[in-house]
């Protein structure tokens, strides 16, 4: 028996109700048919213990000075609020990728805080994860002129310090949301069709760094709020409980 308390176990299940796509639960006096058992809640993922969590942000800290000091934006030749590096928990077993920041995340500063920010929360509270549980970054660091996916140039670009923010978070997993994360951190052109939901691996470009991660893509939640219908739902929530599997093998 879980020594959570009820009214986090209760919105842990109706998380995962609404990621297997069901939006409402109907109540009545009297029941017409056999009641349907309530999804179980996922295994608790438990935090990464035994890391030194001053070191990873240290080395999290010299890759963000360097982005800042050589740049890389600039070339990109368009106007932005601030730089949107990551945040978590700097030794996260659990790493989460996008593709670039939106507005709410160029005024602020912090990677999805916006309307696909809080279904990303929706998603990690269906875990049984917070925030502060996992690392967060895109492969752009600054906000493309309206939301434009980024290019190959682009992605290029950026695509050195996010390897070096992996190596440094050391996570045990990445889940990819969206194509241009899913084709960066994989170094592949293949469509989304064949990627999403199958285990791929992430290696560091730089053999030294001695870096491979299982990897997770899935849709980016963005998509979702596009396509929000229990069939994509479904599809996320399974790619979810593969990693969710993973962690707690």
């Amino acid at each position: 028996m879980s020594n959570a308390p009820l009214h986090k176990l209760i919105a842990q299940h109706a998380q995962t109700a609404n990621l297997l796509g069901v939006d409402f639960v109907p109540c009545y006096r009297t029941l017409q048919a056999a009641p349907q058992p309530a999804p179980r809640a996922p295994t608790p993922i438990k935090p990464a213990v035994g890391r030194d969590r001053q070191a990873h942000q240290q080395a999290l800290d010299a890759i963000h000075a360097r982005y800042l000091a050589h740049k890389p934006h600039e070339a990109f030749g368009y106007s932005f609020t601030n730089i949107v590096f990551g945040e978590g928990d700097p030794a996260a077993r659990l790493m989460f990728v996008g593709e670039a920041p939106g507005a709410e995340e160029d005024r602020t500063g912090r990677p999805f805080v916006g309307r696909a920010g809080k279904l990303l929360d929706g998603m990690l509270s269906a875990m049984g994860l917070s925030r502060e549980h996992v690392y967060i970054a895109n492969v752009l660091k600054i906000r493309p002129p309206n939301n434009a996916t980024p290019t190959p140039e682009e992605r290029n670009a950026s695509a050195p310090y996010l390897c070096d923010q992996i190596a440094a978070v050391m996570p045990e997993v990445i889940v990819t949301l969206g194509l241009p994360a899913t084709q960066t951190i994989l170094r592949t052109d293949s469509p989304m069709s064949k990627l999403r939901g199958q285990w791929a691996t992430f290696t560091h470009p730089d053999a030294s760094k001695a870096c491979t991660v299982p990897v997770m893509p899935t849709y980016h939640p963005a998509y979702l709020l596009r396509s929000y219908t229990p069939e994509n739902r479904k599809l996320v929530w399974s790619d979810l409980k593969k990693v969710i599997e993973k962690l707690t093998a």
